[in-house]
This record gives C-alpha cells, sequence and structure tokens, in this order.
C-alpha cells in the first residue's frame, strides 16, 4: 500500500491486477485501486475534481481529470474515511499512477491533496525472442 498525507488528508491506495479482465497476448492489462481518504484534520473537505497521470511501462502518460470519484463528490468530515474503488487499463504489463485531488473547505478554500505514486505491476513479463 501507498499512503501520503497532504493538509491531514490521508490517501492510501493498493493495486490490484486483475487477470480475468486482462489479454496479455492482446497487450490489454487491467488494475483496479482500491483508495481510502482519511480525514485526519478539524476541518471539513469536500472532494471536488480529480486528476490523474497514468504512466506505461514504454513511458507513455495518459492524463484523466474530471468532477469528484466514481460518480460523486464526497465530503469528509473530520475523522471520517471515504473509500472507492476504480481501475485502469495499460497495453504493457506493468506501469504506475500518481495524481492529485482538488479539495474546497468550509470556508470554501479550495487545496490541492497529493495521492501518492503507486505501482501497477503484473507477473506478466514481456516476451523475449531466443
Amino acid at each position: 500500500m501507498y499512503t501520503k498525507t497532504t493538509r491531514a488528508i490521508k490517501v492510501t491506495v493498493k493495486s490490484i491486477f486483475l487477470d480475468e479482465r486482462s489479454s496479455p497476448e492482446q497487450h490489454k492489462f487491467f488494475w483496479a485501486y482500491q483508495v481510502t481518504i482519511e480525514n485526519t484534520g478539524q476541518e471539513t473537505v469536500t472532494l471536488k475534481n480529480r486528476y490523474w497521470k497514468i504512466i506505461d511501462a514504454h513511458g507513455h502518460q495518459i492524463e484523466v481529470e474530471g468532477e469528484g470519484v466514481v460518480g460523486q463528490q464526497p465530503t469528509i468530515s473530520p475523522g471520517m474515511v471515504f473509500e472507492y474503488t476504480s481501475g485502469t487499463p495499460l497495453s504493457t504489463p506493468s506501469g504506475f499512477m500518481v495524481g492529485r485531488y482538488e479539495m474546497h473547505n468550509s470556508l470554501g478554500e479550495s487545496f490541492s491533496v497529493h495521492i501518492p505514486a503507486f505501482s501497477l505491476d503484473s507477473q506478466h513479463q514481456p516476451k523475449s525472442i531466443h
């Protein structure tokens, strides 16, 4: 698991390779990632937007941004936790993701919460020629 805390918002991510949704012979690899967002601070926050950078084993990057996460813009009170699971495909058997959330507090201030970089690993290796 990977964890990073920004302004008392703790983000923990765990990635899981989904062999049943992948097709290595077609260069399709799929991961689920579980995210836990814990408010360890004193202010209530709302997750308004997300930004992800997804990088495959060849260094190709995809940037994804949008409102909320999994169709929600959760409000997380002090001491509370919000969890969700999402997924991403790659054309290589490994890669990594990193990102940030845009949070707003009850005063209307916005700030970024960093998501730790985490690896996307599978047991599949590129085929070598002998």
